[in-house]
């Protein structure tokens, strides 16, 4: 099953690139919303091979997935490669420079069944696919929002 989302977002494409590769910052925003994250590479630097190991709870039960860092293009692209235990995907993030103060984010997710039970789970969210892609775009036009004062925020100093 695949999702798209594009949304533009009032900051230049340094700004924009430099807070999506800040991994440390998602992590704790992952630990505040109650997941358990764990590094899972022995990379200094961040690049091409972090991985995340996160634990979480969702529709009452406790869930994990393995994240994988797979391409980054610095300053234009981040894709990722996600497993768990009954699903896998790919999700990519691309950065276009409309103006010096201005970018485009794209966001492309594809998830694929490993089990029955997860196609039927996967089954029910087409039909409720229009619900999901709403879902999936007022979420993108928040990380614009607060991307937006963040530089507006840094700008003001």
């Amino acid at each position: 099953m695949h999702f798209s989302s594009r949304t533009d977002i009032e900051a230049p494409i340094d700004f924009v690139y430099a807070a999506l590769s800040d991994f440390e910052a998602w992590e704790r925003a992952a630990m505040r919303r109650g997941a358990e994250v764990h590094r899972t590479d022995k990379l200094r630097a961040a690049g091409v091979g972090m991985g995340w190991h996160v634990g979480f709870r969702f529709r009452g039960k406790d869930r994990a997935v393995d994240i994988r860092l797979v391409g980054q293009d610095p300053g234009a692209k981040l894709a990722f490669t996600g497993r768990g235990r009954m699903i896998e995907g790919d999700l990519s993030i691309e950065l276009v420079s409309l103006s010096p103060k201005r970018t485009r984010m794209v966001l492309h997710t594809d998830v694929r069944p490993l089990t029955l039970a997860a196609r039927l789970f996967l089954q029910s969210m087409k039909l409720a696919k229009g619900r999901v892609q709403t879902r999936l775009n007022n979420r993108m036009e928040q990380l614009s929002t607060e991307l937006q004062t963040r530089f507006a925020a840094s700008r003001s100093r």
